[in-house]
């Protein structure tokens, strides 16, 4: 009798599911294509021929007398505005599309359990389905970061760009790329908690809303603030390009107290015992400081909601 030999069979190929999620998931992801190519775009422009053409009709038309601005200032002007308030949207958009098309949607229909009944474990399809876009969102960000630094650090139109304006101040650093990511977990949370993709992706603008305004109404106070001092004669001394903190009256003995509003009233000064002035600000040096503390505070809260999405989603398929 023959024994035929049976050649062992190869098992199944593991799911490549980060190829799943690209296909998925591919029309935002074209989507966030366009628009990462536009800014980048309106930026590079901004730079080249229109900061040419804005510079040529500045010294063209605006002296000592006043500046008419000419369509060609006008336009640099809107594309740097409007860059950065698309780059300040972008967390919405990462936590309304993760709250509610990457899990909500996915967990309402029933696409993810599927995934799960073939050879992918639940943790593996949140970790590849928040990685990719994760990956492709801190690529974008990075390089619209990086450009707009271009583009500010080279203003060759003397309008000031305040530096700590609150969009200027996020398009300029890695804050912008934090937010991102925060937007991404924070919506994958929400998406977890509500599994209903219209729902999840309100919780999660409302929250990222939120954070994002506390951070803003903080931002002055995560760094230690720069002191001038002024006399009775010169009143306050505040540097020029600063942001601006409290002001008051300084005492013989030193103390800070409110501004009298004494003018020059020597009787009122000598009421209130004022021998000078104090300004608290920052100035543009504390543009970094401020810039990393705000992003190690993003950083660790989109760890926090990460590790949260993650614990919920093992505690709901054990």
């Amino acid at each position: 009798m023959t024994t035929l030999a049976t050649a062992p069979t190869a098992g199944p190929r593991p799911a490549r599911m980060w190829h799943a999620v690209l296909r998925l998931h591919r029309v935002p992801l074209i989507i966030w294509a366009v628009i990462f190519a536009a800014l980048a775009g309106v930026l590079l422009w901004a730079y080249g021929p229109g900061a040419s053409a804005a510079r040529a009709d500045w010294r063209r038309k605006c002296g000592s007398h006043g500046c008419g601005w000419s369509s060609a200032i006008s336009s640099y002007h809107l594309a740097h505005a409007g860059v950065e308030v698309t780059i300040g949207a972008i967390p919405y958009v990462a936590a309304v599309w993760a709250g509610a098309a990457l899990i909500g949607r996915e967990l309402e229909t029933g696409t993810a359990h599927l995934s799960w009944t073939q050879g992918v474990s639940p943790t593996r399809w949140l970790a590849t389905t928040l990685a990719v876009p994760a990956a492709l969102i801190t690529a974008g960000s990075t390089v619209l970061v990086l450009v707009h630094r271009l583009l500010f650090d080279a203003h060759k139109v003397p309008v000031t760009w305040n530096w700590w304006d609150d969009a200027t101040f996020t398009a300029n650093g890695p804050l912008a790329v934090a937010l991102s990511l925060l937007g991404l977990a924070v919506g994958a949370l929400a998406g977890l908690l509500l599994r209903r993709a219209l729902a999840a992706g309100g919780l999660a603008f409302v929250a990222t809303a939120l954070v994002d305004t506390a951070l803003g109404t903080a931002r002055p106070h995560l760094w230690p603030w720069a002191t001038s001092h002024g006399t009775l004669a010169t009143g306050y001394a505040t540097p020029s390009n600063v942001l601006f903190g409290d002001k008051g009256a300084v005492t013989s003995t030193g103390a800070h107290i409110a501004d009298p509003g004494c003018g020059k009233s020597e009787k009122c000064l000598a009421a209130h015992d004022v021998t000078g002035y104090f300004s608290h600000y920052h100035p543009d040096s504390h543009f970094w400081p401020l810039q990393l503390v705000e992003t190690g505070i993003v950083l660790a809260v989109t760890a926090a909601a990460t590790a949260a999405a993650f614990r919920l989603l093992r505690r709901r398929t054990a």
